[in-house]
């Protein structure tokens, strides 16, 4: 009796998983049988700053200006701090860094909007404070499924002191991270970059959250070089435009603008490393909101993504199906059978110049050097030819495409519209949106 026993046990258990390995398999086969989950562009900024760091208003105040001007999502990323402990600030300092003449001051308007008891103000050795809130206290008032996501983020400010008084600054923002990351030492800026980096994606391993880095404004103070962005392969995406207008987008006559940089950096990780491109984001930057000159609203990212959630939007980002817009917005972008096509969603009486730009394989490798000025960090720079970064084709209106003829290294889209943009950066700008590579 015994062994009909355990032959009725086994010939059980052989058949429960036989019929749960079936009912896997047809749930597997309709699933594969189903529509993929719909698409949605979400518009997003993941670089900003508050009275946590060096900006000049309250968190809430930031994020109420995103909500009501069309953001689904953003993420505040204050210098080398998390919104997640005590932290008090004295009225003196709000008002210090409020520098617009006559706008109402800050913490009248964050009381106008919010009001007591939430405005928590105290008396502390004579002078007046007011606590900041953490992200977790503030974040209820604004989520909405599928309306408006919160995203914590630091941007982790790290630097290389080339000599003495001679400070590098490599900022990079780490997106939807748990805990504050301290910046790193290094022995040179590519060191630091990659332990940087390194820092931000082992958080995301540890945790099993996914993460997102990007590389901040090269050109601030004029940081960052394209070999430096090609070189450190533990980096992805590095901002393309940043709204701050002390980033020198257009570079100089010895230093490469952002759209050049971008180009070099893709052409050498392609050619010499043996790595993919970069993606770019657009960003505000924003650390004034009353008026000054380092406002919101001048640059963001609009992801195609499954849902408005930070694993759908980092994993849309990774697989590039996303583009940096600093006001012009795209019906669609797509890339099949070879072609790269873009369609910009017109406005009445703008005018849309689309580039293709990339780097063809027998490109021509010849370089310059050339001195720089008494700021810049390096003596010297190298110039590329203007094979890197070439104009494949040029096509006016709104819709455009292009079929890649297999001599290209890549190929991306830079639509330029002839709309004056309404917070500039930079004289004679005009709105813009850049394609993945």
């Amino acid at each position: 009796m015994t062994p009909t026993r355990h032959l009725t046990r086994r010939t059980f258990a052989l058949n429960a998983t036989l019929g749960a390995a079936s009912l896997a398999l047809s749930l597997s086969l309709a699933a594969a049988d189903s529509p993929a989950p719909a698409k949605k562009w979400y518009k997003g900024n993941t670089h900003s700053h508050s009275l946590w760091s060096d900006g000049n208003d309250f968190p809430e105040m930031i994020t109420d200006w995103y909500q009501k001007n069309g953001y689904q999502f953003l993420a505040i990323s204050d210098h080398n701090v998390l919104q997640a402990k005590e932290v008090w600030v004295t009225e003196e300092l709000v008002k210090t860094r409020q520098t617009a003449p006559g706008a109402p001051p800050a913490l009248d308007k964050y009381l106008a909007r919010f009001g007591t008891p939430w405005v928590e103000t105290r008396e502390k050795d004579g002078a007046k404070e007011v606590r900041l809130k953490k992200l977790e206290e503030y974040r209820p008032k604004f989520e909405r499924p599928e309306e408006f996501l919160l995203i914590q983020a630091e941007e982790l400010s790290a630097n290389y002191a080339m000599e003495l008084k001679k400070r590098v600054p490599i900022h990079i923002n780490a997106l939807n991270i748990q805990e504050a990351i301290l910046p790193p030492d290094g022995t040179s800026i590519q060191d630091v970059m990659r332990k940087s980096l390194q820092a931000i994606h082992e958080q995301g391993r540890a945790t099993g959250r996914p993460v997102l880095a990007h590389v901040n404004h090269p050109n601030f103070r004029w940081a960052l070089t394209p070999e430096d962005l090609a070189a450190v392969l533990e980096e992805n995406f590095f901002e393309i435009y940043n709204g701050h207008p002390m980033i020198n987008y257009l570079g100089d006559a010895t230093r490469p603008g952002h759209e050049t940089i971008w180009d070099v950096a893709n052409t050498l990780r392609i050619t010499q490393f043996n790595a993919p491109p970069l993606y770019g984001v657009g960003t505000d930057d924003a650390h004034h909101y009353h008026g000054e000159d380092s406002a919101p609203g001048r640059g963001w990212v609009m992801v195609r993504s499954e849902a408005l959630a930070p694993d759908k939007l980092i994993a849309a980002m990774r697989a590039g199906d996303f583009y940096a817009s600093s006001g012009v917005t795209l019906e669609d972008v797509s890339f099949k059978d070879g072609i790269l096509k873009v369609q910009v969603q017109p406005q009445n009486g703008v005018a849309y110049t689309i580039k293709f730009v990339g780097t063809p394989t027998g490109f021509d490798k010849t370089t310059t050097t050339v001195k720089t000025p008494a700021d810049d960090f390096r003596p010297e720079r190298i110039i590329y030819s203007t094979d890197v970064g070439k104009t494949f084709a040029t096509v006016e209106g709104p819709v455009a495409e292009y079929r890649l003829k297999g001599d290209e290294l890549y190929v991306r889209a830079i639509v330029t519209s002839n709309r004056p943009h309404p917070r500039p950066s930079y004289d004679g700008q005009t709105e813009m949106a850049w394609t993945q590579p």
